[in-house]
């Protein structure tokens, strides 16, 4: 096949992000996308609520010593949210180390998702419960998972769908570049979400990708792109549903493009002062994800005062429910270092050995 006879306008996403909802919460007119139903939409806005109390949370918590580090999603709700409603219970989610709303709104146990960021395991819950893979904490190396795991469950007869998220920073890695490649080749049944938060860490997108966008990137493995506003929930959801059910039908991957944008520092440890200025981050602020959708239900008569307390009143109860649970962990956990080295390799490599030894030698000069 010959580059000419390839479908190039099916693979090429739009030049600008496609939406459903505009900043305002009025509805476009014209989108290629399909507009979820009103019970979906309320999800959206509950989950999200919950979604944000908890990120606030986990924030305070990190202040408090309780975290060793906690890389807050507010301002990215719409694609923590969305992506994962739209996946069905067989599916499987890969998250990073920023989509801990997203593992919440898989239905992971906050405590336990909060593990890793505490410092207290490698992995605070089990990933076969909920179909949700460690959060990868390197680079894109959760894109090669997303991809194994799908080629695997397609020659086993299953009919599960890896969702797979990612930064713009991650589409620089190698990884992504092979995840990508044998997702096209072999027509994995995987979806790719990148959310396009403007930086990683502190290197802004026009230091990262020539490209017209990160989406475009898909048609040099053959895959369909798509270019979405990542701060429309509506838009979030039904791009990675259509995409979830053609990979499901046997259509192949998706890459979708979500633009969006971090409001908080990349971490705590960050001082996102030294690269990005206070107008930049109001100007986004003024394009909310959960602002818009509540505007729309509200315009619709679909969330009066009544509910949007209830939802709220909800939400502080979970919030209160994961400091209580933070607070029993100080109680009941007990670190022991030496297990760095317990599920590495079935038997110790001689390196291992070493580092084992070298390990318990401080350790033991600290007790004395």
């Amino acid at each position: 096949m010959t580059l000419t006879s390839l479908p190039l306008r099916h693979l090429l996403p739009s030049e600008t992000p496609i939406g459903l909802l505009d900043a305002d919460g009025r509805l476009i007119d014209g989108s290629e996308l399909t507009m979820p139903s009103d019970e979906v939409l309320l999800d959206l806005h509950r989950r999200m609520v919950v979604g944000r109390r908890f990120d606030t949370q986990a924030t305070a918590l990190t202040k408090q010593g309780r975290l060793a580090v906690y890389p807050s999603s507010r301002g990215q709700e719409a694609c923590e949210v969305g992506a994962v409603v739209a996946l069905d219970a067989q599916d499987w989610l890969f998250p990073t180390y920023r989509d801990s709303v997203a593992l919440v709104t898989r239905g992971v146990d906050p405590v336990q998702t909060l593990t890793l960021l505490q410092g207290g395991w490698h992995l605070g819950y089990d990933p076969y419960e909920h179909r949700v893979a460690p959060q990868c904490t390197p680079l894109a190396t959760n894109t090669l998972h997303a991809v194994g795991v799908a080629h695997a469950a397609r020659y086993k007869g299953e009919d599960s769908v890896a969702l797979v998220l990612l930064g713009d920073g991650a589409t620089s890695e190698g990884d992504t570049h092979e995840a990508l490649n044998f997702a096209g080749v072999w027509q994995t049944p995987t979806v790719f979400l990148v959310q396009n938060n403007g930086y990683a860490i502190s290197v802004p997108m026009s230091k990262q990708n020539a490209a017209p966008s990160l989406a475009h990137k898909g048609i040099g493995y053959g895959i369909p792109s798509l270019l979405i506003d990542g701060n429309d929930p509506a838009a979030v959801y039904s791009a990675v549903r259509q995409a979830v059910e053609t990979a499901r039908a046997g259509g192949g991957p998706t890459l979708i493009e979500a633009v969006t944008y971090r409001i908080e520092a990349h971490t705590n440890a960050d001082d996102a002062s030294r690269y990005r200025d206070s107008a930049e981050v109001a100007a986004w602020l003024g394009r909310d994800p959960l602002d818009r959708l509540e505007a729309y239900l509200i315009g619709r008569g679909l969330l009066d005062d009544a509910r949007r307390e209830a939802v709220a009143a909800e939400a502080e109860d979970f919030a209160a429910s994961v400091r209580k649970g933070m607070n029993a962990d100080v109680v009941s956990t007990v670190v022991r270092p030496q297990a760095l080295f317990d599920h590495v390799y079935a038997e110790r490599t001689a390196a291992l050995r070493e580092q084992a030894a070298m390990l318990e030698a401080e350790l033991s000069g600290e007790e004395a």
